[in-house]
């Protein structure tokens, strides 16, 4: 590696030195000041006032975001990995929106994936450790996942039986909205999950019961994922050290890791303490 895509290395990709702090900081204030004016601009009076202006600044972003991703690209150790890691796939997201927006209308909005960036703000504050209950999280719901299933899978017959029902009791009404069995399904859903929106509603009083047992029921239901996820993280060892690995951007690795358990590369146990 040159001394210059050394020294672009630690400028981009450091930041615990002046220079690279420095450059995150810059480049999240980039990051909210281009969805901003996304946002804005998605705004029919603000838009047709200074649509010009926002269009022009889109441009300067899109064209800054596009020249660090060229810089990463040139400095980074593994390519690849990187164009292919979490962090490399988002700021490739970050510039894609703005030059597909010209041959295809609407996908410009999709630049505010590009807030995603602004992840990188954990590593600026060193805030990489408090990461740490966010991956005992991922773990339990990985763990979990045949449980959840399993529970979903009962929700979804418990509603197509509790629809059924209620398309049988207040089908024959069309101004209550039971108009068939997947309407009266979608109604069990909602009040299932106590959303509510009061489109749907049973008249007969036995419809009524029906949906008081429904709306009781689904308290119930709503603590049961909760409590698979808890019991789930109780069991789970807390084994997983925030290291960021700098080729491909893997963060689980072993308290006592020294290399990258996915691509190898050695770990700079120094700069996440």
């Amino acid at each position: 590696m040159t001394d210059l895509r050394k020294k672009l290395y630690e400028v981009i990709f450091k930041a615990d030195t002046p220079a690279g702090k420095a450059f995150d900081v810059v480049l999240i204030i980039c990051i909210l000041a281009s969805v901003g004016v996304v946002m804005l601009d998605s705004v029919d009076t603000i838009s047709k006032q200074y649509h010009g202006l926002f269009y022009g600044l889109e441009w300067v972003f899109t064209v800054l975001f596009t020249i660090e991703y060229i810089l990463r690209m040139v400095c980074v150790p593994s390519k690849r990995r990187y164009a292919t890691s979490f962090f490399g796939v988002v700021d490739l997201l970050a510039v894609l929106p703005t030059y597909l927006g010209l041959f295809v209308r609407g996908v410009s909005y999709l630049k505010v994936i590009r807030i995603l960036r602004v992840l990188r703000i954990f590593r600026v504050l060193k805030l990489g450790n408090h990461m740490r209950q966010a991956d005992t999280l991922r773990q339990a719901l990985y763990a979990s996942r045949q449980k959840i299933i399993v529970f979903l899978c009962f929700v979804l017959t418990l509603v197509v039986i509790i629809g059924s029902l209620m398309y049988s009791i207040e089908g024959t009404q069309e101004e209550t909205g039971f108009t068939s069995i997947p309407a009266s399904v979608y109604w069990a859903i909602v009040t299932l999950t106590t959303v509510g929106y009061g489109d749907i509603s049973p008249q007969t009083p036995v419809g009524q019961a029906l949906a008081a047992i429904v709306m009781l029921l689904g308290y119930s239901i709503i603590a049961v994922p909760a409590g698979i996820v808890t019991a789930q993280i109780a069991q789970t060892p807390a084994k997983a050290k925030m290291i960021a690995c700098v080729a491909c951007g893997n963060i689980n690795h072993d308290t006592d890791a020294a290399f990258c358990k996915k691509c190898g590369t050695q770990l700079n146990r120094q700069e996440a303490e």
